[in-house]
């Protein structure tokens, strides 16, 4: 079968050459190949202005990312292509990991762009976030369950990022049986995660090796873990020596998971549980004047656009000041933000500024990022996303 061809305007390629994957729809010739001649999740050769081979893509006129690279060669796109890529990103995860609960596919970073698969043990989570994907779900699936031999497959395509991309949303199985929960081990500590139910694709992975931080620090400790979730920070707390943790999250449903998983690592006596709104949550406790050695602050993306970032800075640095408020003297305070458009620097000032807003010091102890699962892909900064900040807080 012949592939249409798309030319790229002049000195376009550049991007593309020092390794990155995306093709924006100005970067086009529109008068040598206009996205109109062609069809979201199509397949195509793709060529600098002067007509040199760049590799083989697939396209969405609908979308600002119009094309995104799959191979630097005209190979054909089939079972046997997934699973070469499938292998490679097993490896190393293999490596990497004791237990198979992992991201096992992390978009561009693992050569798939568009596509992420969150592994817990025979249980696959899938989501297909661009039209190029999700035309090759069968292929993808064939090649998922000949390489990993899974139980269930479930295909979380709920993401707003579909939209985008002229999607529909949808939750399916798409093979076997898939359960309501799956068990996952993680810092050696067990949980349960629901996978059509969860957020996301079941479970966020990517704090991993942050949530580790509290192995040494939680040790006869009073914890607050603020949006919660089912308790990833949390009732890895307990486990690792907290005295007294609290929960706190707006939905019940992960609330309940939050006992669950207290009950299956025999720590649910050192668990309580608050619901509700985060930022009224924080002002209740400063009302009853309770107080916490640590806190967690690891909120859902504040930032979605680049121009809500001015906005989204401003809620992170309240959430931030809010939690320092209710912290002992000395106390720890984990910051989070998975926000893309919250660079490093800004997420460093925005804890320095919390504090000396409310006269005191912050003490920047580690940085910390996505897990090695969540490999950044060297060209594409975009494939970085998330930051963490371990700080102690104190007075001069």
């Amino acid at each position: 079968m012949t592939l249409q061809r798309l030319r790229l305007a002049k000195n376009e390629d550049k991007r593309l050459r020092s390794g990155h994957l995306w093709i924006y729809s100005n970067e086009i010739d529109a008068n040598a190949t206009p996205l109109r001649n062609f069809t979201a999740g199509e397949h195509v050769i793709v060529e600098n202005q002067q007509g040199k081979d760049l590799g083989l893509a697939y396209v969405n006129p609908q979308s600002l990312i119009c094309a995104r690279l799959l191979s630097s060669d005209e190979r054909p796109i089939d079972v046997n292509f997934f699973k070469k890529r499938i292998k490679s990103a097993l490896a190393l995860r293999e490596t990497l990991y004791e237990h198979p609960c992992y991201r096992l596919i992390y978009g561009e970073s693992d050569l798939l762009p568009g596509l992420v698969v969150d592994r817990f043990g025979d249980h696959l989570s899938v989501q297909l976030n661009t039209a190029g994907m999700d035309a090759m779900r069968d292929i993808i699936i064939e090649a998922l369950v000949r390489m990993l031999q899974p139980q269930s497959i479930l295909l979380r395509n709920d993401s707003p990022v579909r939209k985008l991309e002229g999607l529909e949303l949808e939750v399916v199985t798409a093979y076997g049986e898939v359960p309501d929960e799956v068990e996952l081990i993680e810092n050696g500590v067990r949980f349960l995660a629901p996978l059509a139910a969860g957020q996301k694709t079941g479970w966020f992975y990517d704090q991993r090796p942050n949530r580790e931080w509290l192995r040494a620090l939680a040790p006869g400790k009073r914890v607050l873990d603020v949006f919660s979730y089912v308790g990833s920070f949390g009732v890895q707390a307990a486990v690792f020596g907290a005295s007294d943790v609290w929960c706190a999250d707006i939905s019940e449903t992960a609330l309940n998971m939050v006992h669950k998983n207290a009950e299956l690592n025999g720590v649910a006596d050192k668990l309580s549980t608050v619901q509700g709104d985060a930022f009224t949550t924080l002002k209740s406790l400063k009302e009853a004047d309770e107080r916490f050695d640590i806190i967690i602050v690891d909120p859902p993306a504040f930032i979605k656009r680049k121009k809500d970032q001015k906005e989204g800075i401003l809620a992170y640095r309240r959430i931030n000041e809010m939690a320092m408020r209710l912290l002992n003297h000395d106390g720890f305070l984990i910051s989070g933000s998975c926000s893309m458009h919250m660079p490093r620097e800004e997420m460093l000032d925005l804890v320095r500024a919390s504090a000396r807003h409310i006269d005191r010091h912050a003490q920047i102890l580690a940085e910390g990022m996505q897990g090695a699962d969540h490999p950044v892909h060297a060209a594409i900064p975009e494939t970085r996303y998330l930051k963490a900040v371990l700080s102690r807080i104190t007075r001069a």
